[in-house]
């Protein structure tokens, strides 16, 4: 071979190898400057929120990565309904087909092997018209009847019971309409050699420990039970070494926590957290009146924790009330006159006015005092036209609500559900990342608070004749709504709002109702080491709300001097006040735990609480780190064909020298 046809098989390797490694230009080299830099330049960390691996006594729920790696996919963009996969891959997901893609995953396993894992759009909300991962019985089990074919939840597919060996995540706004661009790009350049793909690090230490159910992953510590802290108080306090509180107690309740597919995402505007602002606003009216203790009734309010998980704090709670413990010192079950739960109140305002549901069950005669009240209450509202109905008698019984942990208990219990529906709940997102703020009036919670704060007026009065200037007189600040709304449903201003920055200083800005792992001591009641940013503001409100200024009103960091004596505001700069307030925390995990030996264990189902069987136990897996970025990678064809060059520049290169050899010897020969 020549010297001419060396240097034309030179020529053309350099030109394949310009065509497939294209030169990086100039100044795109100059803005990497540093490995950080280069990191920055080919990794995309995609803000989300994670679907995470959830364990019951029975089995499993949520999702995880299947083994202990990474997974790392194409992304491929999900348009319609039947859209197949080809390969493995990293599905872009309108949130409008969350549902039917997610019922179709588990009745398809060929599908169901080609999904790496789930991205869910963000946008597209307003296409939406219902969204509930939750079963059409929410929490059936702990029905106190036998009719358990109604349909509270009409909306409910019951997706977020289910079991997925893929990650799952939803992508914020802004995230969303990255990995549309990158998916498009996918689409187009199906055929090039790079492929923009999703890396999903969603592995579970259940899953790396092989721990399938709460008891053997607690047995392994690969997890923690789901609870944190409910709160209680009284109006007005309640002396513990005084007999004259021995009132019968109307019990007033709300649930602070809520459910959704998605673990940070879970909102729950309307149900519960309407019931939350109604109750808090309700207390805030009635603390401006006078010669509460003259009353014939003690006022007993509580907010629970964990309900939309077997409701873990009205039943701890009870628990509490019947073994007598430190956290409920003071009030005992037997004094329980009547429960009044407010529940989903946050869309009342459908026929231009606020009409609200009576769901009772119990004692007849005592449930006529409670209705009573509240026509009385609704007709001394007047203008306002605030109108309350009884719930159709055709309905099985109360809707899902604490109430039932209450009748559970005690199947004589007298009490009643106000809520914003009748027969079905009027929340078409019902535990779903789409139940925010925009799905609830504010002018609904404040005449549910304004009907709550004036029946329990006049429940209180017993037979006592109703002082009506006095009823008149109570009436609840409207902004008050409004700001609460702002602080535990948004993100602006969030938990940074005046009224929430004046009692905590928070860990979070942003507002999240999951109820969480309980992470303290059980034996922490009164002055728990962890309390989630809810719970310490709800407890610093209540005690605010329901106190009377403590006889040396010095400022406080922890405990006060003086028994009975509370400190308020303790976490502000500056420090808080003491005040005298009955108000307590109270633990929220199941009641078929007990924490001994430095571990959780389960404890046999317990034979007199009647709901120790339906208790599923749930916990929570740990997790080293959660994380979801994208990038891109070379295509396999490009990786054969990389391949391909090099063997054949190494047999150009190979020939290059056996004909340099053979060339070199003819001319030293020649010499």
């Amino acid at each position: 071979m020549g010297g001419g046809s060396m240097a034309s098989l030179l020529a053309a390797v350099a030109c394949v190898v310009l065509a497939v490694f294209p030169p990086v230009a100039s100044g795109d080299a100059a803005t990497l400057e540093s490995v950080p830099d280069l990191v920055k330049a080919m990794y995309i960390n995609v803000e989300s929120f994670p679907c995470v691996r959830l364990l019951s006594h029975s089995g499993q729920i949520g999702c995880s990565n299947p083994g202990h790696d990474k997974i790392i996919a194409p992304i491929v963009r999900f348009r319609n309904r039947n859209d197949q996969l080809v390969q493995p891959s990293a599905v872009l997901l309108p949130l409008d087909q969350m549902t039917d893609f997610f019922l179709r995953v588990s009745n398809d396993p060929e599908l169901y092997r080609k999904i790496a894992g789930v991205l869910v759009e963000a946008n597209g909300m307003d296409n939406v018209l219902e969204l509930s991962p939750d079963r059409k019985f929410p929490q059936q089990a702990f029905a106190p009847y036998s009719n358990l074919s109604h349909y509270w939840n009409p909306a409910g597919s019951g997706i977020m019971w289910n079991k997925y060996d893929f990650p799952v995540f939803l992508l914020s706004e802004e995230s969303t309409q990255t990995l549309q661009r990158l998916a498009d790009k996918n689409e187009k350049s199906a055929n090039e050699y790079l492929a923009n793909v999703a890396e999903f690090d969603l592995v579970m230490q259940t899953t790396k420990a092989g721990t399938h159910d709460s008891e053997s992953c607690l047995r392994e510590q690969s997890c923690l039970p789901l609870g944190g802290q409910s709160v209680w108080t009284s109006l007005p306090p309640i002396s513990n070494s005084s007999t004259r509180h021995q009132k019968p107690i109307i019990m007033v309740t709300a649930s602070q926590d809520s459910a959704s597919f998605f673990r940070d995402r879970s909102l729950g505007a309307d149900s519960p957290i309407s019931g939350l602002i109604a109750l808090l606003t309700a207390i805030d009216a009635l603390s401006h009146l006078h010669d509460l203790s003259n009353l014939k009734k003690q006022l007993v309010f509580a907010v629970f924790n964990g309900e939309g998980w077997g409701y873990l704090g009205s039943r701890k709670f009870l628990q509490e009330l019947d073994q007598g413990a430190d956290s409920v010192n003071g009030i005992s079950s037997l004094l329980i006159d009547q429960v009044l739960e407010i529940g989903s109140v946050g869309k009342a305002i459908s026929q231009g006015y606020p009409l609200f549901y009576a769901h009772a069950a119990g004692n007849s005669s005592i449930l006529k005092k409670i209705v009573d009240a509240l026509q009385s209450a609704s007709e001394s509202l007047g203008s306002d036209n605030v109108k309350v109905k009884p719930a159709a008698s055709s309905n099985p019984g109360v809707p899902p609500s604490s109430l039932m942990s209450f009748i559970g208990m005690n199947t004589s219990t007298s009490g009643l559900v106000l809520e914003d529906f009748d027969s079905q709940f009027s929340n078409r997102f019902y535990h779903s990342t789409l139940d925010g703020p925009a799905n609830i009036n504010s002018s609904s919670i404040a005449a549910a608070a304004a009907l709550v704060a004036r029946s329990l007026y006049i429940l209180a009065s017993g037979d006592l004749p109703i002082d009506l200037i006095t009823l008149n007189s109570i009436k609840v600040n409207a902004s008050l709504v409004e700001e609460l709304i702002g602080c535990l449903l948004k993100c602006d201003p969030g938990l940074s709002c005046g009224i929430v920055k004046n009692f905590i200083s928070p860990r979070n800005l942003c507002p999240s109702h999951y109820v969480g792992v309980f992470q303290d001591l059980p034996s922490g009641t009164q002055f728990p080491s962890y309390a989630d940013d809810i719970s310490r503001f709800i407890w610093n409100f209540l005690a605010d709300r329901t106190s009377s200024l403590a006889g040396n009103s010095t400022s406080c960091t922890g405990k006060c001097q003086d028994e009975g004596e509370i400190c308020v505001g303790a976490e502000v700069e500056g420090g808080g006040r003491c005040v005298v307030s009955t108000t307590r925390y109270v633990p929220a995990y199941s009641t078929r735990l007990k924490f001994e030996n430095n571990s959780w264990h389960v404890l046999p189902v317990n034979s007199s609480d009647p709901l120790s069987a339906a208790d599923p136990v749930w916990t929570e897996s740990f997790w080293n780190t959660i994380g979801l970025r994208v990038y891109a990678v070379q295509t396999t064809t490009y990786d054969w064909l990389v391949l391909l060059i090099g063997v054949i520049i190494t047999t150009a290169s190979y020939l290059v020298v056996i004909v340099g050899r053979s060339y070199i010897s003819k001319l030293i020969k020649r010499d």
